[in-house]
């Protein structure tokens, strides 16, 4: 699919000064629908072209991105830790 976006030339010129901007929209659609779960890990990376995994995460934390830690998390890694005498 190709998307079509009217951008004011004013703004356009802001928007464009950092880079490409075709990628920078990409990049912050995609993360978006990641964060309001449209999007799966595996789909955002397929979707952004990243080769590995650790790429992936990378680019996640520099867009502050975090994965969830959940209670059961949290059980599970207190089991963990007390297992292992702490």
């Amino acid at each position: 699919m190709y998307l079509m976006l009217h951008i004011p030339d004013d703004f356009a010129e802001q928007l464009s000064a950092g880079g490409d901007i075709e990628r920078e929209a990409l990049e912050a659609l995609a993360l978006e629908s990641y964060r309001a779960g449209r999007l799966t890990k595996a789909e955002l990376r397929r979707l952004l072209g990243f080769g590995s995994q650790p790429a992936l995460d990378a680019f996640l934390v520099s867009h502050d991105v975090f994965g969830t830690y959940t209670e059961r998390d949290l059980a599970r890694d207190r089991q963990d830790l007390q297992a292992l005498g702490f």
